[in-house]
């Protein structure tokens, strides 16, 4: 598997030169697109504060690039709670590009149901997702804000330099690389 990196101006221009500085403000107008949106908070405000839990599985201790930031959210939310007026109120939210009920959203991106909450949110491009401000401390990133699986981050280029068995499936998945490179290539 080959990956391409984007160090390129680090290769060719020196720390503080013309170049360099460009390139570093250029990722700093970037970064400073992303917008958070924390969605417990949100949420909070839909039912009552504390019964309903915004889960995001990109929360891990490595947060030196995402700040435990993601594009998906599930969310678990009281048995009496109105579904379908709180997926209105997410989808009309600033940033969100969608939002649906669990088994939409299992049909949609084949999630098993048993681990979604009752509802999903993603964000859009240049927002990111969180539970509240005070669960995220981003005061310790060092690099660039990223995040994980919005709807636009699920084209992945994949190239394989062997010819493949069979035909190939449309469309292909992130996912699906495991698949083409274990079981498709042909040796």
């Amino acid at each position: 598997m080959y990956l391409s990196t984007t160090d390129y101006v680090q290769h060719k221009a020196a720390p503080g030169s013309e170049a360099a500085d460009a390139f570093y403000a250029m990722v700093d107008r970037y970064v400073g697109a992303l917008d958070v949106l924390y969605l417990q908070d949100v949420v909070d405000r839909l039912v009552d504060v504390g019964l309903a839990r915004v889960i995001l599985p990109i929360t891990d201790p490595y947060v030196a690039h995402h700040g435990a930031l993601g594009s998906f959210a599930t969310i678990y939310l009281p048995a009496d709670a109105d579904r379908a007026k709180i997926v209105a109120a997410l989808a009309a939210a600033p940033g969100v590009e969608a939002a649906m009920e669990r088994e939409e959203a299992c049909a949609r991106f084949e999630l098993p149901p048993d681990h979604v909450g009752d509802v999903v949110v993603l964000s859009g491009r240049h927002k990111v997702l969180g539970t509240t401000a005070a669960r995220h401390d981003l005061s310790g990133l060092a690099e660039p804000l990223r995040s994980h699986g919005g709807l636009w981050e699920q084209r992945v280029p994949m190239i394989v330099n062997r010819r493949l068995a069979g035909p190939t499936p449309e469309p292909l998945r992130n996912f699906d690389a495991f698949d083409v490179a274990l079981n498709r290539v042909v040796r």
